[in-house]
């Protein structure tokens, strides 16, 4: 059984709070005969797609999260990455108390163009998790499970991500249309940090074979 990474991305009244699970197998492939050693391929696979009502309170989402954390499958074996940008921090707060099952791991999210971390928060440029997204999906090293009831939502935020350059030069990224929505993608893009941040020289063979045909960069 795998490592699995919970992303967690915030909202409550305008915008969704979003989870996601993301399931990190090792698999073990051919006999390199020069290595005397069996190659292992790496698959990041998300297993589970979840949007809280608009409106649900901090102790609810807390208590959600705490559910899923410690359902059978993930129990002692997750880490959960946590939006914890503005209004996130007093949310860390509660399930830092709550006897989450899993490390936690929080996140500010940046406009810089530098990740570095201070007495166990990360601060991590919006770029970076996007682009890391982007990478794992070009390069198919990202499976999706078929039959997620938000796939296709998912699919939509991603076809709708775009990247803007403001007059200094800095590029941001979002969806910028009204009514638009981000949550699940960056709920996946923390999954996939947390993913690379815990495993950062994974096993040959990262390549996966899903691919997605419809972002824009």
């Amino acid at each position: 059984m795998g490592w699995h990474f919970v992303g967690l991305d915030l909202g409550q009244s305008r915008d969704f709070t979003a989870v996601v699970v993301l399931e990190r197998a090792e698999l073990t492939g051919a006999w390199d005969a020069v290595m005397m050693a069996w190659k292992k391929t790496v698959r990041l696979r998300l297993r589970y797609l979840e949007r809280m009502a608009l409106g649900t309170s901090y102790p609810e989402m807390v208590e959600r999260v705490v559910t899923v954390t410690r359902s059978p499958e993930l129990a002692g074996r997750c880490h959960l990455i946590v939006d914890g940008t503005g209004v996130g921090r007093p949310v860390i707060d509660l399930l830092r108390k709550s006897g989450l099952a899993c490390q936690l791991l929080p996140v500010i999210i940046t406009g810089g163009d530098m990740e570095n971390s201070e007495q166990g928060w990360y601060r991590v440029p919006k770029k970076d998790l996007i682009s890391g997204l982007q990478v794992l999906l070009q390069r198919g090293g990202l499976q999706i499970a078929a039959g997620l009831e938000l796939g296709p939502t998912l699919e939509q935020e991603l076809g709708d991500m775009e990247v803007r350059t403001t007059a200094t030069g800095r590029e941001q990224y979002g969806a910028w249309r009204t009514g638009q929505h981000d949550d699940l993608v960056l709920a996946l893009a923390l999954a996939c940090w947390g993913a690379r941040k815990m495993y950062p020289n994974p096993p040959a063979g990262e390549e996966g074979y899903w691919r997605h045909p419809v972002l824009r960069w």
